[in-house]
């Protein structure tokens, strides 16, 4: 396969996907067509404050621009993802991210710091969001406007998004598919002795303090290494270098490894049991480091996953369960679309 195809006459979008440590673009044209079919992607910069971090955005949006052959005249509109938190237009909390830290980018509107750069229309969502419209996309193709999905992707934190009738949910602040913060039951995920884990965001008991990395470094390893006094992993020293190695020991059949993950499906499942009942969504889709692994172990994850999601009758004959595909891409791929989308209802 070609890795650019030429954008002929056809007016594009562009999606630029902002990661703490880099950026990926790509070119969707009018016809529906990605122009890119590979990561295309330069240094973030984000650390260094928005004035360098908007500059780097746009040498991304004018680097992929003459990567596909694209005149500057046939975009008319650009999607932009950025991790949270932020609220539904795109301004950094005021209390900074982890991306973000540094003191200008509290309160900071990044997507109209970006329009302002570009001097075109800039369509804002989370990263989350963006990877969970892509994958609704991509998976139900022409049937995507009538069709409903929940996605988690799992990273450092649990991110996703909630589609519903093929529109991202928001919500009035931007929070709309915060699922990593849902709170899920913990009977019967836990061994009777194992603390209560802690997120990050202050809440106790929620999806990501379990099914995230994080969640494995501050949660679940610690308490599994009590168990397992003799496992390598209590040779390495800190424990965010452990927990970075749970999933090759897992990879290797490890019991410990495979305990630990066993509870993020298990975790991942009551999630996707609450979400069946607040939007009977007609597919749940899976991504992030749990399922980038060896077939083997992604088949049981997923096993255990769909084992825990506890679905009607009724609800299980109408819908899937799937991996988010292009994992790397799918960001960008979402941000064009949501830019697609804008363009083509502003024009009827």
């Amino acid at each position: 396969m070609s890795e650019l195809r030429s954008p002929t006459e056809h007016w594009v979008v562009v999606g630029l996907d902002n990661g703490g440590t880099s950026n990926n673009a790509t070119v969707l044209d009018s016809r529906g067509i990605f122009l890119v079919d590979r990561l295309v992607e330069n240094a973030s910069f984000v650390q260094e404050g928005p004035e360098v971090a908007i500059d780097a955005l746009a040498s991304a949006f004018v680097h992929v621009l003459s990567l596909t052959g694209t005149p500057l005249s046939a975009v008319r509109a650009v999607g932009l993802d950025t991790p949270g938190p932020t609220d539904a237009e795109g301004v950094i909390s005021s209390k900074g991210a982890t991306n973000f830290s540094a003191p200008e980018w509290r309160g900071f509107d990044f997507r109209a710091g970006l329009e302002n750069k570009l001097q075109l229309p800039v369509i804002y969502n989370n990263d989350g969001n963006a990877a969970a419209l892509y994958a609704h996309h991509q998976f139900f193709g022409p049937r995507a406007p009538e069709e409903s999905s929940i996605s988690a992707i799992v990273g450092t934190g649990l991110g996703g998004g909630v589609v519903v009738a093929g529109q991202v949910v928001q919500g009035v602040a931007g929070m709309g598919g915060e699922l990593g913060h849902v709170h899920i039951p913990m009977h019967g995920l836990l061994e009777v002795d194992q603390p209560l884990p802690e997120c990050n965001c202050g809440f106790s008991g929620d999806a990501e303090s379990v099914a995230s990395l994080k969640g494995i470094e501050k949660n679940l390893l610690p308490y599994w290494l009590t168990r397992f006094p003799d496992h390598d992993l209590n040779n390495l020293g800190a424990i965010a270098q452990a927990a970075k190695q749970v999933r090759s020991y897992a990879e290797k059949g490890d019991p410990m490894a495979l305990r630990i993950f066993e509870q993020q499906a298990m975790a991942l499942g009551r999630l996707f049991t609450i979400a069946a009942n607040f939007t009977d969504p007609s597919a749940y889709f899976l991504g992030g480091g749990v399922v980038e692994t060896t077939p083997q172990l992604r088949d049981w994850f997923m096993g255990v996953v769909r084992a825990n999601t506890v679905l009607r009758e009724e609800q299980l004959q109408r819908t899937s369960m799937a991996l988010v595909p292009d994992l790397d891409m799918a960001g960008a791929r979402g941000s064009a679309i949501a830019a697609m989308r804008h363009i083509n209802a502003a024009t009827g």
